[in-house]
């Protein structure tokens, strides 16, 4: 871990900070439902970036989330400016008691990968929380098509540390949700890479 992450960090092929990522290969079966992967996870050291973060909520909970960071909140009124366009936000958090109205932005917020989803941890009775993790880079994921998670853990500036320490993090919380469903070998390869560089593959 502690050379692939060295070998991420002195590539020096661009003059801005590149995003780093780490991929997961996992012997699951994408087309089964109950071998799926996906939720989210905090990072000990955040990703380096402030993200724009949405609240769908009502009574107490819209002046806590605006305290919490939240850009947008509200109910009736942030349901009509999202269908009437308005995308500039990251995620998506929202009460259980409002996404019933929610729900009809499907269409819209679900080719995003934004609409709000209790496996993602993004419906919540507890939406200042979530909004404040979020905001502070909470990582969403989800398995592709071929098998694959992948999520941001850091920039190339962070520390060997902190970043070995964010990946780390990853890759326990992905075995942690292991599907019950799944057979044989369930990481079968880690790789880092950098928004500009090749990926790295790490030792399981």
């Amino acid at each position: 871990m502690a050379e692939a992450v060295d070998k991420i960090k002195s590539s020096k092929s661009v003059k801005f900070d590149q995003t780093i990522e780490c991929v997961l290969q996992l012997g699951i079966d994408p087309k089964q439902a109950d071998q799926l992967v996906r939720g989210s996870v905090s990072l000990p050291h955040g990703i380096g970036k402030q993200k724009k973060v949405i609240a769908f909520c009502e009574g107490a909970d819209i002046e806590a989330a605006q305290k919490a960071g939240a850009v947008a909140v509200g109910g009736d009124e942030l349901i009509q400016k999202i269908s009437e366009g308005w995308l500039d936000f990251d995620v998506a958090v929202a009460s259980p008691k409002v996404m019933g109205k929610v729900s009809k932005l499907g269409r819209v917020l679900g080719p995003q990968g934004k609409m709000p989803s209790p496996k993602k941890g993004t419906v919540t009775d507890d939406v200042a929380t979530t909004v404040a993790e979020f905001a502070a880079g909470k990582v969403e994921f989800r398995n592709d098509a071929g098998g694959n998670v992948h999520a941001v853990v850091g920039k190339q500036s962070f520390e060997a540390e902190k970043l070995i320490d964010n990946i780390e993090t990853f890759i326990a919380h992905i075995k942690k949700i292991k599907p019950a469903a799944t057979k044989g070998t369930y990481i079968k390869k880690i790789y880092v890479a950098a928004t500009m560089s090749p990926a790295i593959t790490v030792a399981v």
